[in-house]
């Protein structure tokens, strides 16, 4: 079958859209469950997860790498479900996530500026001025996230299959479009694509592990060997995985046994912590 992410901006209808596609093709609907999921895997509190996902980084953010564990924290949980298939996503960072992916259809859902100011000022009871505002700092917000992150502005349309407006369409209009496509098989589950998928989930799931480890670590799996390595090869392991050789032991034991991989390795040498030279060492005493 296929997985449908849809992606919107705050009152564009795209949480009704994705409701009303999921009822009619049959599939799951999920939006907050994977937030849900992420917080009780990693025991983390869900208001510090949306900022993480929502929010652009802060320069100390980024210096401590904190934004960066809660986001593989909730790639992990994300592309777990994902994996199940015949899903409709409407929510954070799915298209960034199953970028390359074929049997998933990645939908942006618009609607007028004018039509979500009087949306925000309904269910916020607030002002005109207010609502504009609120709407203006969240679009930012995620565009910025998206640049930080991805180098990519969520409003680029070539990171989605179809870009939809809500203004002559309805809502009603729109899932009949997208079940339409859906139907057609163009997006149709491959063994090849399915793989992909789990192999994707699998180097998620290991990130996740081990990210408090090395902040920066990068993971790869060939066929059945974990190589922990370093940001696109540039810098050496940091955190515990570059210093602690019992820390890399308990690290490779565990990831065995969770993923049944073949092996684990590091793709540099232990470093000492001790970085500077003793000069007294060749005194005679």
């Amino acid at each position: 079958m296929a997985i449908i992410t849809i992606s919107r901006g705050s009152y564009s209808r795209g949480k009704e859209v994705a409701e009303a596609l999921a009822e009619r093709l049959g599939y799951e609907c999920v939006s907050r469950d994977i937030l849900l999921e992420t917080c009780e895997e990693f025991a983390i509190p869900e208001i510090r997860l949306i900022k993480a996902l929502h929010d652009a980084p802060r320069i100390l953010e980024r210096f401590h790498h904190g934004k960066e564990r809660y986001i593989s924290y909730f790639r992990s949980a994300f592309l777990t479900h994902m994996a199940k298939d015949n899903i409709v996503y409407h929510g954070l960072s799915g298209h960034f996530f199953l970028r390359d992916i074929a049997h998933v259809m990645k939908v942006r859902i618009i609607a007028n500026m004018e039509d979500r100011v009087q949306e925000e000022m309904k269910r916020e009871n607030c002002s005109e001025e207010e609502a504009r505002y609120m709407l203006k700092k969240d679009d930012d917000e995620r565009r910025r996230w998206g640049l930080s992150l991805y180098g990519k502005d969520t409003w680029d349309s070539s990171l989605y299959d179809m870009v939809l407006h809500i203004d002559v369409l309805q809502v009603e209009d729109v899932v009949d479009i997208l079940d339409s496509e859906v139907k057609k098989g163009r997006f149709d589950t491959t063994a090849e694509s399915a793989a992909m998928l789990r192999e994707r989930a699998l180097l998620a799931n290991i990130h996740a592990h081990v990210v408090n480890f090395a902040p920066r670590v990068t993971v790869a799996v060939d066929n059945g060997v974990v190589t922990l390595g370093n940001l696109n090869g540039a810098l050496s392991l940091d955190g515990a995985l570059k210093t602690d050789s019992e820390q890399r032991r308990k690290t490779a034991e565990m990831l065995i046994q969770k993923y049944g991989v073949k092996d684990v390795v590091f793709d540099t040498p232990v470093k000492s912590k001790k970085d500077y030279i003793n000069v007294f060492h060749n005194i005679d005493r």
